[in-house]
């Protein structure tokens, strides 16, 4: 009788145990610990929150994600940012070459939602019901709406904090700006031209060392603040000119030495200004784009039109581009607008010894310029 009982515990236990769900095992150093997660397929919504963290699958390009100056954009992405928000968690992002491979991952559980080319809609993975259930309920076309007013505003000039101040500040004395002489001390070092430095911080701020942009780029050469980690500018500092104009003279410099390979002095200048702008991997896909088409790449009248088709998807997802998407009509543009006020800056020589003060309170008034 007493055997019957044991016998009796055990096929309920056995009952009970195989009622349960599947639970792996994993071997460490302080014993065997139980993983209750085994089987991926059932990493819903309450799992996510858990991991604090949600993937999203997703192709290069406006409508889903890029990279512009440091900061993430995409309708797509900033769609799924802001759902990711809505349930507590961050969002990484994992970029496929295409929907079939972005389908693929998602199937396979590689990642919790993927977006679609149908603008406005994100697919989740279907075992994801909760998650299924939780975006459905979100989601609400006026949403959409939002978001692609605030990426208008955020790529506009109006989402960019400054004074506007003339271009010159004395032409009859020779004088560009309060930092000329600051622009001559940091630029011979670089063996630049002050006057170009000069036309770059105009275009960067309009003389104004307390400028922001909605991406964080701060300062009189609007350096960002990761990019201003790698140089040393402390980030209470960034918004010092001659902190800034030093930190901008510095990362000019390493791109000096980026595009080495481009002998031309002159024509160097334009591929360090594209990348100041626009981020030198981009221009580097642009030249290998120019190269394999058998153009000169050292040129910039060359490149600058690849710069250019980097917006159209036939470019950026051809697989010599890496990086994907980019605003080069953006970059094009700003090269373009520097080389243009340089030329113009050209006419000063000999400056008088006007520099390194406080820009004057009564005499000199903000003015609106035309910066497009």
């Amino acid at each position: 009788m007493k055997q019957l009982s044991i016998y009796l515990v055990f096929l309920i236990t056995l009952f009970i145990a195989c009622g349960e769900k599947q639970k792996d095992t994993a071997v460490t150093p302080w014993g065997e610990n139980i993983d209750s997660i085994s089987d991926e397929s059932e990493f819903d919504l309450i799992e996510i929150q858990r991991s604090g963290e949600m993937i999203m699958l997703t192709l290069t390009g406006p409508q889903f994600y890029y990279d512009y100056r440091g900061r993430h954009l995409g309708t797509q992405y900033l769609l799924a940012e802001r759902f990711a928000s809505q349930v507590g968690v961050r969002l990484r992002v994992e970029v496929c070459r295409d929907t079939i491979e972005m389908r693929e991952r998602l199937l396979s559980g590689e990642g919790d939602i993927m977006a679609t080319v149908e603008v406005g809609r994100l697919e989740v993975c279907p075992t994801k019901t909760d998650l299924q259930k939780e975006l459905q309920a979100w989601y609400k076309p006026s949403i959409l709406e939002e978001i692609r007013k605030k990426e208008e505003y955020l790529l506009s000039s109006r989402s960019v904090k400054r004074r506007i101040f003339s271009p010159m500040l004395d032409r009859q004395s020779g004088i560009i700006s309060h930092y000329d002489g600051l622009f001559m001390q940091y630029c011979r070092t670089i063996r630049w031209d002050w006057r170009l430095m000069a036309a770059q911080a105009y275009q960067e701020s309009t003389f104004d060392p307390k400028a922001t942009s909605w991406a964080g780029a701060k300062g009189l050469m609007q350096i960002m603040p990761t990019t201003a980690d790698h140089l040393g500018l402390p980030r209470d500092q960034m918004y010092d000119p001659e902190k800034s104009i030093a930190a901008a003279a510095k990362l000019i410099e390493e791109l000096e030495h980026t595009f080495s390979d481009i002998s031309d002095h002159r024509e160097r200048i334009n591929f360090i200004l594209a990348s100041y702008n626009g981020g030198s991997h981009h221009i580097r896909d642009a030249m290998a784009l120019c190269q394999r088409d058998g153009h000169n790449h050292h040129q910039w009248a060359n490149v600058s039109e690849y710069v250019l088709k980097l917006e159209q998807p036939k470019f950026y997802c051809d697989p010599i581009v890496k990086y994907g998407y980019m605003r080069g009509s953006e970059t094009a543009d700003y090269v373009a607008k520097i080389n243009q006020r340089w030329n113009s800056y050209r006419e000063v020589k000999s400056p008088r010894q006007y520099f390194n003060q406080e820009p004057r309170k009564a005499n000199q008034k903000s003015r609106k310029y035309n910066l497009d």
